[in-house]
This record gives structure tokens, sequence and C-alpha cells, in this order.
């Protein structure tokens, strides 16, 4: 299936922009051209509860966004190649998935390479676990308040591995929920060949991003790549939503497959006619709303089967 007419609108808009792509510029150059597209979205729908607060143990920043009565707290870990972004900037999606889910949405910030390479965002991703465990009653009304664990790119990167040490930690968690996934370093599977994906963010963008995060020999390690641990058993269920036209989404739909192998429930879907980043172009992309929505029924459905 083709890009749909409003993604294609989108992208030709970028090009009548110019300027080079992502990947011939500078880290703080990309910084400020995803704070512009962030920007282009609406603020989102009023919450009773909007805090920005500290995770006390690794300084790092964490936007708090509550509905009336919250059954749970899904953590959101923003996308960007483990470079660029921030909770603020992905404040209007977290409000939307708050309604969406019902769940009180805890946007979590990171140390950005190349400042500060891998483990470093790690490291900060498992202290604001540690966080949220400790305060789920003050987030969503009970210490027994189901956590989710949720990204997009490298965000569900940082969510996947996360989810496996919360297992070696014996934490409960109700499912990690990876939106279009960084899971592998490996670049030669079908999606990152299909010339139809080669969009704004292409093969190009991903060597980028992987060269300023980690180094080469430390690629294959399960905390840089998920998709290559050995034991997937035991994970926490995993809602797992992947784009057609993206060079992410093999290796999303492959660990999908190896988590249902390991016998790890699995919902998975496939967005037909979309790219990478749709999920946050609100009011810009239609797609956007379909794809919120069918992440909070899936996020609905375990709470109520909890």
């Amino acid at each position: 299936m083709a890009l749909d007419d409003a993604t294609k609108a989108f992208i030709a808009q970028l090009a009548r922009a110019g300027g080079p792509p992502m990947h011939e510029g500078s880290p703080q150059e990309a910084r400020q051209k995803l704070a512009g597209l962030a920007r282009l979205s609406p603020p989102g729908p009023d919450l009773p509860r909007v805090e920005h607060l500290t995770v006390d143990t690794s300084g790092q920043p964490v936007i708090v966004l509550a509905p009336e009565n919250p059954r749970g707290v899904f953590v959101w870990w923003h996308g960007g190649g483990w470079v660029v972004g921030s909770p603020a900037e992905h404040e209007t999606l977290g409000r939307h998935l708050a309604v969406a889910t019902g769940c009180t949405v805890v946007l979590a910030g990171y140390r950005l390479a190349p400042e500060h390479r891998f483990p470093a965002g790690l490291e900060d991703a498992l202290d604001t676990l540690g966080w949220v465990n400790a305060h789920r009653r003050e987030l969503a009304g009970s210490d027994a308040a189901p956590v989710f664990l949720a990204g997009d790119s490298a965000g569900g990167n940082l969510a996947a591995v996360v989810a496996r040490h919360a297992r070696e930690f014996n934490l409960p968690i109700a499912a990690q929920v990876l939106v279009y996934p960084v899971l592998d370093h490996r670049f030669d599977n079908d999606s990152y060949a299909d010339p139809s994906n080669q969009l704004a963010f292409n093969l190009a963008t991903m060597h980028w991003f992987w060269d300023h995060y980690v180094d080469p020999e430390d690629r294959d390690h399960p905390d840089v790549s998920p998709g290559r641990a050995e034991d997937l058993t035991d994970l926490p269920p995993a809602v797992i939503l992947t784009a057609e036209h993206d060079v992410l989404r093999q290796e999303g739909e492959d660990y999908a497959e190896a988590l249902r192998a390991a016998g790890v429930p699995v919902v998975h879907r496939r967005f037909d006619g979309q790219m990478h980043g749709f999920i946050q172009m609100i009011g810009i992309l239609p797609g956007s709303t379909e794809g919120i929505a069918w992440l909070g029924e899936q996020v609905r459905t375990i709470v109520d089967g909890q």
C-alpha cells in the first residue's frame, strides 16, 4: 500500500522547506529542527493534573499528565535516536495518551547522545522505573496500580530493555508498549532495503543515530539491541505498533514473533500507509488519531483484564 495522501502532502511540504537532511547536520541542528516540528501540533486536551517533576536519583525531568481517576501509570520514553527530543516536545502526545489509556502518563527524560553515550540514557530510564514504582500511589491512587512501559523509536528501545530488567528485579509490569521501536543494529532486512521506506527518516539517519549513541563493538549487547536477547521468556505482555513505510518495521515485527515464540502474549498491528513518527503528528497526519486510539484500546483492555 502506498503512503496515504496526508503523509505525501506533509513530505512534500518538508521538501519545499528545504535544508539538509538530519544526518548531514549536527545534533544541535537536529534538535532545533525537531523542536520546530513539535510546535506544529496543537496543545492537546486539558487535564486535571499536569506537573513537571524531577527523578531524584537521576535528576532527569518527568512530566506527569493525569486524567480523572487514573487506572494505571503509563511511562513514555520519547524517540529521537537517543540524540534528539525531550518530554516537553511529546506533551501533546502525552495528553492524548492520558485520555486514550485512562492512565497517568509519565513523560520521561533521559540524557542524550553524543554528549552522553550508552549506557547513560538507559541508566536514567532504569532510575525512572524505580521512581515510578516508588510513587505509584501518588501517580495513580494505589500501590498496586498497573505500570506500562512504553516509547516510540529509540524510546521503544529503552522501554523494551527496561522491561527485561524489570523481570530481573521482579517488578510486575502490565505490558511493554513499543511504537515502531529500534530493536537491532542490523541494516540488512527487507524494510531497510525497500526504496519506498527511504523517507525523511531513513537508512542514513539510522546510521547517524547509532554512531552517536554507541560504539560498534557494543551493539550486540541486549541492552543496546534487545532483539538479540537470548532469553525472552516471562517478559511482560507486548503491544507493538509498526508503520508500513518505516525502515524499522521488520525488526519490530520480528520481535513480535520472537516474543510469541517465547510464550509472551503479543498484540501487534502494522499501520498501512504510515511512515515512521506518524503517532506524534497530531493535527497533521490523521493516522495519528487512529494510532493513539488503538494504543488506548489495548491498554484499557489489559487494565480491564487485571
